[in-house]
């Protein structure tokens, strides 16, 4: 291994285990210590200082040949429609989450699952994890997979976490809503996704993947048919 794929390795390492660390074990202690208002610019003066360091430590690892050839149409095609549901849970995420730090989270899971919801409880985690998978499939390059990997970590060990910490907070009502829903997606279950998720996701796929081959001159996804 050489010494730009090992920075990022420890990039990646402090970037997940400092948001890990800092949204559970570390964050009653130093909230008390800083007090609750100056926690969340402690908590985002480390995200963007490890984030950075990622973002440099991947630009500083040499290109390498692939694993395989992801341009091939068949991960082409995969990874295409993986980006596509990554993009209807992403935006389903956002309505009536009782994960998300609001109030009334008791009463939104009293409710009982609802749009993506039906799928899995966790719809933006799992949005990440097919990004990355999405990601590896057409650029299997040791950066890549490195990267990826520690998003995907992120995402599904960050996901069984928030269930163990919504589980005290919350107690029954978190309790009764896990019973309800499913960590691992159904993906049978998106048909019930509803309009707007679908809509606003198909949306979001296409605007994304057309600034993708903007940003880094790389068509992604259907535009690499349609031009």
């Amino acid at each position: 291994m050489d010494n730009a794929l090992a920075g990022l390795i420890a990039a990646c390492t402090a970037f997940v285990g400092s948001h890990f660390a800092l949204s559970h074990p570390l964050r009653a202690p130093l909230a008390r210590l800083t007090g609750e208002k100056a926690f969340p610019a402690l908590y985002s003066l480390v995200a963007f200082a490890t984030f950075g360091w990622l973002v440099m430590a991947f630009r500083a690892v040499p290109p390498a040949a692939p694993l395989w050839d992801g341009l091939a149409k068949g991960p082409w095609i995969i990874a295409t429609l993986l980006m596509l549901l990554a993009s209807v849970l992403l935006v389903g995420s956002f309505k009536g989450n009782p994960a998300m730090p609001a109030p009334g989270a008791a009463a939104l899971a009293a409710k009982g699952p609802h749009g993506v919801f039906h799928s899995t409880r966790h719809p933006m985690m799992w949005s990440f994890a097919l990004w990355s998978a999405a990601h590896v499939l057409v650029s299997p390059t040791p950066r890549v997979i490195v990267l990826s990997l520690a998003m995907a970590i992120l995402a599904l060990v960050g996901a069984h976490m928030q269930d163990r910490k919504k589980a005290v907070l919350m107690g029954p009502a978190w309790q009764g809503w896990q019973a309800q829903t499913c960590y691992w997606p159904r993906l049978g279950a998106l048909g019930k996704a509803g309009t707007v998720p679908w809509l606003g996701g198909i949306a979001l796929w296409l605007v994304a993947t057309w600034a993708h081959g903007w940003l880094i001159a790389m068509p992604a996804g259907v535009w690499r048919w349609l031009g």
